[in-house]
């Protein structure tokens, strides 16, 4: 299918599944033709990726409303997120629906409508990125854009079954964004896989490396009350992370628990009411009347509550740290039941409060957090959620996958461990898998490209054995991969000293005309040592 196809396809998509409460505003479906159009052939990463982007997040050319018509502005320009999402490719469909303000986690506050769940339309899509996760569970857009400050990038992500990404503080530019609390909002992704959702992130900003050893995955001691079924979905994701070989500890997060009340039952409320609060008083009737409770209370917190809740949290900031030190990620719920849209709408602060147990802390304390599925329960889906030391969101990518399938593929060069290339294995969930030995029947060549890569030829006599690293990827971010390969280098069978022949990278013969022959190196490291 072309991008134009694409795009044609996800106009007909957006009118088949009818639910005009997703969006805000839909750019029109020829201006986005057009870009589609100009954009083939140009081999841009995301190229012809269909993105959402939350109406608290400025797309040049509509409004931002932040979910509220009274507040609406026209930006000038893109946010810097955006701008990168289009300079990698990206075609930007339109601004979805969120609750209001960014303030909830239940998708329900906008003056828009109610958000439904994309599996449920009994059941809420979670917020405040409602309309971003439900876009893309829906299958209209690949990409979306969310903010995240409580669980906005997560719970929805949960409650629709499909990945929020959510970086660590800072990693993704705020500029252009309504903020909420501007201190620890986050801009988020949502995608249906993990491997999408990391990638994108690689195109948006340079994240951490990950690490290449075995996973040890800290569980909480207690969870607290969940909803039914929810307890025994956990174990079992508990149970697959375990068989697919991380090291699973039980560590107690109290501190998260803690730290997680204090975003509004404390002062740091207060920073919502610094962001809008002076366009709350002017403009009472125009605003959702939870929302404008939740804002206009923290008007008058004493600055002494602030100073003692900033203390307090560096406390258990240092506590929770600590803890991490000794794992490579917590796992959690995401979140703690899934209410229908008749329960917010009878108890509406009170089912959005439950919602944040276990996200609500991660801002807080500058981590990384992605949300993935974990099966379902009752029919309708469950997720939980890897949370990390700062600046481990591809690690935690690594993580989430391990469960599923996973395909091996051999490398030799500018993917090995330390290689400039070897992100574009760890942003689609690779995982390094051995150090190994080629058989004795290969060439290596130094290929005149940028980066320098080797060539690996098969020979028929006069070969040697070639170092090599084994590496594995979910199916689908394999089938990203190889797609990306440019010529002369392939995928073919690579046999190794064992015997074995596993997926790998080879080289066309007609590419090491006048290339030097490095064989007797032993390896592309020993080439460059």
């Amino acid at each position: 299918m072309s991008l134009v196809e694409r795009v044609r396809a996800a106009y007909r998509r957006i009118e088949q599944v009818d639910r005009p409460e997703i969006w805000i505003d839909l750019r029109p479906e020829e201006e986005v033709v057009a870009e589609a159009a100009a954009l083939a052939g140009r081999g841009l990463p995301l190229s012809g990726k269909l993105v959402a982007v939350k109406g608290n997040i400025d797309v040049a050319g509509l409004p931002t409303t932040a979910g509220c018509p009274a507040y609406a502005y026209k930006p000038e320009a893109d946010a810097p997120v955006v701008a990168r999402l289009r300079a990698a490719g990206a075609l930007v469909l339109g601004t979805t629906n969120l609750d209001q303000f960014a303030t909830g986690l239940v998708g329900t506050r906008s003056p828009y409508g109610a958000v439904r769940n994309a599996v449920d339309p009994a059941y809420v899509s979670g917020g405040s990125s409602s309309g971003s996760a439900v876009a893309v569970a829906l299958g209209i857009a690949d990409l979306a854009l969310g903010t995240d400050t409580a669980g906005s990038g997560r719970v929805p992500a949960a409650f629709n079954g499909i990945v929020g990404l959510k970086p660590t503080p800072g990693l993704l530019p705020t500029e252009g964004v309504v903020p909420a609390c501007a201190s620890i909002d986050c801009v988020s992704l949502f995608a249906r896989t993990v491997e999408e959702a990391s990638f994108a992130l690689t195109c948006l900003a340079e994240p951490a490396q990950v690490h290449t050893g075995r996973f040890r995955l800290g569980v909480p001691a207690d969870l607290g009350p969940l909803a039914e079924g929810w307890a025994e979905a956990f174990e079992t994701a508990v149970e697959e992370y375990a068989a697919a070989g991380a090291e699973v500890t039980t560590v107690d997060t109290s501190a998260f628990l803690e730290a997680a009340q204090l975003l509004y039952g404390g002062a740091f409320v207060a920073e919502r009411y610094t962001a809008v609060g002076e366009f709350l008083d002017a403009h009472p009737g125009e605003v959702d009347p939870v929302v404008h409770g939740i804002i206009t209370g923290a008007r008058d917190i004493p600055a002494h509550r602030l100073f003692a809740d900033q203390a307090k949290l560096a406390g258990l900031r240092a506590e929770a740290l600590a803890m991490l030190a000794g794992v490579d990620a917590l796992l959690f719920p995401t979140t703690t039941e899934h209410p229908t849209l008749a329960e917010v709408a009878a108890d509406p602060v009170a089912v959005n409060a439950r919602l944040g147990r276990f996200t609500n802390s991660t801002n807080l304390f500058g981590l990384s957090a992605l949300a993935v599925p974990a099966g379902t329960v009752a029919g309708r889906p469950f997720g939980v959620m890897l949370v990390g030391a700062p600046h481990d969101d591809l690690k935690l990518a690594a993580l989430a996958g391990l469960r599923g399938e996973r395909v091996p593929i051999v490398v030799v060069g500018a993917h090995l461990r330390g290689q400039p290339l070897n992100h574009e294995l760890t942003s689609r969930g690779g995982r390094f898998v051995a150090s190994v030995s080629t058989s004795a029947s290969y060439r290596l060549y130094a290929l005149d490209t940028v980066p320098p890569k080797p060539g690996l030829v098969r020979v028929a006599s006069g070969g040697a054995a070639i170092a090599a690293e084994v590496w594995d990827l979910p199916v689908r971010g394999f089938g990203e991969f190889v797609a990306r390969i440019p010529a002369p280098l392939a995928i073919g069978k690579v046999e190794l000293a064992d015997g074995t022949r596993v997926p790998g990278f080879l080289c066309e013969p007609s590419a090491i005309d006048g290339a030097e022959d490095i064989s007797a190196k032993g390896g592309w490291l020993a080439h460059l040592a």
